[in-house]
């Protein structure tokens, strides 16, 4: 199905508007697939992604403007985020001893083996998402979005 198909129009587009529907039809897909697969964990991608920076640092705190700074999808909400783990027992925040104004974040040990859970079933379904890509078409198509 070609993108006028899907946003069901019979009016030529110009390629590059056409270019930037389709990879917000495709962000879109992969998005609802990736959801679909944290949805069991009631974490969402953005809390997933939190998650992944939190155990990327091997034990040792984080603040929020780390988090925010390494999240894939840049937002201004890294406070609630950490405030929905917390209560999923996911993540501890503590407030630095040395400066009372720095919080620190560390993933607990139920943070990281909810995240051991996700990788397998979500490498699985990375693997279903590009299926209809060869190896050498995903190093081709990374060097194209590298251009952005």
């Amino acid at each position: 199905m070609n993108v006028e198909e899907i946003i069901q129009t019979n009016q030529t587009m110009p390629l590059e508007k056409r270019t930037l529907i389709h990879m917000a039809l495709v962000t879109n897909k992969i998005e609802e697939e990736i959801a679909t697969v944290l949805k069991p964990f009631d974490v969402s991608i953005q809390q997933f992604n939190v998650l992944r920076i939190l155990r990327g640092q091997n034990g040792k705190p984080a603040n929020l403007s780390t988090i925010n700074e390494r999240m894939v999808t840049k937002m201004s909400n890294t406070t609630r985020l950490v405030d929905k783990l917390i209560l999923k027992d996911f993540v501890n925040r503590t407030i630095c001893l040395k400066n009372r104004r720095k919080v620190e974040i560390v993933i607990t040990e139920g943070g990281l083996n909810a995240l051991n859970k996700i990788d397998g079933i979500l490498f699985e379904a990375e693997k279903r998402i590009l299926e209809n890509f060869a190896e050498t078409e995903l190093h081709e198509l990374n060097e194209l979005l590298n251009k952005f």
